[in-house]
């Protein structure tokens, strides 16, 4: 397959740079802060760490590289909304496409993530 090299830059630069996962919709800050999609669970996949620094309020924290063992916490049904976010999009990526993987139909990036978040002067909410 001589495409193969090709399809694992493309893939790798896509999760690297933060592209979200085909299929996933991005929905605002401001479209968040004015009210979450009904029954919307917000899901925080950076480090605890990060997440105790500040975080969206009401944000669920599993760590993307935890995600896959954790899916029983995100405590939504599988057609709910969940909108995902990390740092800066890399993380929220890979996050996004285990969501997919386990079946979740309703995925949402928060445009920007926490960097955008911060640098807006957002409120956060500190455990």
């Amino acid at each position: 397959m001589r495409s193969t090299p090709f399809l694992l830059v493309f893939l790798f630069t896509a999760v690297a740079c933060g592209a979200p996962a085909a299929g996933v919709r991005d929905i605002s800050a401001d479209d968040l802060l004015a009210g979450p999609p009904e029954g919307a669970v917000i899901l925080d996949v950076r480090t605890p760490q990060e997440f105790a620094a500040g975080h969206v309020p009401g944000a669920v924290n599993i760590p993307h590289d935890q995600l896959a063992s954790r899916l029983g916490e995100i405590g939504a049904a599988k057609d709910a909304p969940v909108v995902v976010y990390c740092e800066s999009g890399g993380r929220a990526s890979v996050a996004a496409s285990v969501l997919q993987g386990a079946g979740y139909r309703d995925i949402r990036h928060l445009a920007g993530d926490m960097r955008a978040w911060r640098a807006d002067g957002l409120p956060q909410e500190m455990p």
